[in-house]
């Protein structure tokens, strides 16, 4: 008799574990991201002030936290990143704008596919600078060869992942679906697209960060402000300084902008039901 108490005691202990919370949990989990890049940082500033390291080819990071002050301070910092953000949000949307529907109808219809797909594949191969002096040739040294570059550079992660997304959706939820009188745009829309979803996921945030990449590239087009022309200047100048902020803060955009993305996807895929929703 006493027995059974305990066995419910036990299983009630399984089933219902102990909530962790508090700050020193929060600390753990997220600050712990930070403790490699603080200990290069202290490695970095013992071996450049102790003269293993030639402080004018990388300056330690207390100059560099003074180069950015100084930045913050002027507010020019404020005009590069915002230029350059601008640059990639546009560029982003307007390649996974049109990599959606391409690797909807490739994934779809094999007749497309073998129509379009072997020159998307060659394209996709070409180095970002190779686009360089078409693109001027094309549309001069405005802003449209620059977000034409980041477009190029967003549109065929999200094109890839989608379409093998798409050709990975389970045969048997098609089937599914068209017993239950699926067909067309309703079968794509209530079957594939969210079978597909964490591929799209996948390919956004893939995307994402080659648009940060395929700005630099893009900067170097006759630009007069943004992140990469802030590196182009320092390079010029001389300060190895500036260029490393403008590499710092890339870095930071970049996580930023993945982090949020990585976000709407817990939401939009909270209904999953995989090995890193049991961990969390």
């Amino acid at each position: 008799m006493s027995s059974v108490p305990v066995i419910k005691t036990e299983a009630a202990a399984v089933g219902n574990p102990p909530s962790e919370t508090g700050f020193g949990t929060w600390l753990v989990r997220h600050g712990q991201g930070w403790l490699v890049p603080l200990l290069l940082l202290l490695v970095w500033e013992a071996a450049v002030r102790g003269g293993l390291i030639a402080a004018n080819l990388l300056p330690p990071p207390t100059e560099l936290a003074s180069t950015l002050s100084d930045l913050l301070a002027n507010g020019a910092i404020f005009q590069h990143v915002g230029v350059s953000s601008l640059r990639v949000l546009v560029g982003f949307l307007i390649g996974a704008a049109l990599a959606i529907p391409a690797a909807a109808a490739v994934g779809l219809s094999p007749r497309i596919a073998a129509l379009i797909d072997p020159s998307f594949q060659a394209l996709r191969a070409i180095p970002s600078l190779a686009w360089v002096p078409l693109l001027l040739l094309w549309f001069g040294i405005d802003e449209t060869p620059k977000i034409t570059m980041i477009a190029i550079g967003a549109f065929f992660p999200v094109y890839v992942n989608l379409v093998s997304g798409i050709r990975n959706v389970d045969r048997k939820l098609v089937e599914f679906g068209e017993v239950y009188g699926l067909s067309g745009i309703r079968l794509i829309a209530r079957i594939f697209l969210p079978a597909a979803l964490p591929n799209l996921f996948i390919g956004f945030r893939t995307g994402l960060s080659l648009a940060w990449m395929f700005l630099v590239a893009a900067e170097l087009i006759a630009a007069t402000k943004g992140l990469g022309y802030l590196m182009t200047d320092g390079r010029e100048l001389g300060r190895a300084d500036l260029v490393i902020v403008a590499i710092v803060v890339l870095a930071l955009l970049g996580k930023v902008s993945d982090s949020i993305l990585v976000k709407l996807e817990e939401r939009l895929l909270a209904w999953r039901d995989v090995y890193e929703t049991r961990q969390a």
